[in-house]
């Protein structure tokens, strides 16, 4: 589903890569969790699978389809949620997700649905008609959510996606992605609550530094009695100084 073979990239002005040489493989049904310090490279990973920057070395495929040489292809297969959503504060809930709608093409009945199966499951629907600037920050995860969920994609791209979520929420949405993932679908996600990621994923990449220092399924790479947080401050000791 998600293939990335060789990334490196380094940012204008700096000495050191943001990541180097960069390898995994996300599989059709399957949770993947990737994790790391601060300034470990995450961020810069998944804006370079979404086509927000462009590597400067190696390749990136989304369900076969070149992310660089076909980019518009290829998002259309994801559906992405950044750790600081921007959304258009001067639209209502229902006119920005019916705005996302457009984009995607979906019919009237389809869309009608997907609205207010979210807007209800996420407890928004008081709030559709009102302006998002009026949104709270939890408000506003849950708006982004939904709108990448929308389209049903084949590829979750989710930068810290349980931030602002309240319990019932939280757990309807870890539901939600093993049932996507049930379907033949995938999750690359990143996230800092490592109880969660050794609860819901199947497997881990362990980024450091910009290198991939660990990978595979959750039950090898916690072995021992030991728990994923330990595995990764073992692995990950004196990093987290930087910005991702």
């Amino acid at each position: 589903m998600l293939k990335v073979n060789g990334v490196t990239k380094t940012y204008k002005g700096k000495n050191t890569p943001a990541v180097v040489d960069l390898d995994f493989e996300v599989k059709p049904g399957e949770i993947f969790g990737f994790l790391g310090p601060n300034g470990a490279g995450k961020t810069t990973t998944i804006k370079m699978i979404v086509g927000l920057l462009l590597p400067d070395a190696g390749s990136i495929e989304v369900a076969d389809v070149d992310v660089i040489r076909e980019p518009l292809a290829a998002k259309r297969l994801i559906g992405y949620v950044p750790d600081e959503p921007s959304l258009y504060e001067r639209l209502t809930g229902a006119e920005f997700l019916n705005f996302v709608a457009d984009a995607h093409q979906l019919s009237k009945s389809v869309r009608q649905e997907r609205i207010a199966e979210f807007l209800h499951t996420f407890g928004l629907e008081h709030a559709a008609n009102d302006l998002i600037s009026s949104y709270s920050h939890g408000m506003q995860q849950k708006l982004a959510l939904t709108a990448a969920l929308m389209h049903n994609p084949p590829l979750f791209i989710l930068d810290e996606p349980m931030v602002g979520l309240d319990p019932r929420s939280s757990s309807f949405f870890k539901d939600l992605l093993r049932s996507h993932c049930d379907e033949g679908n995938a999750v690359f996600f990143s996230t800092h609550i490592l109880e969660v990621a050794e609860r819901i994923c199947d497997r881990v990449g362990i980024i450091s530094h910009g290198k991939l220092i660990a990978c595979g399924p959750v039950e090898e790479i916690v072995k021992a009695g030991r728990t994923l947080e330990e595995v990764f401050l073992a692995l990950t000791v004196g990093d987290g100084d930087g910005e991702d």
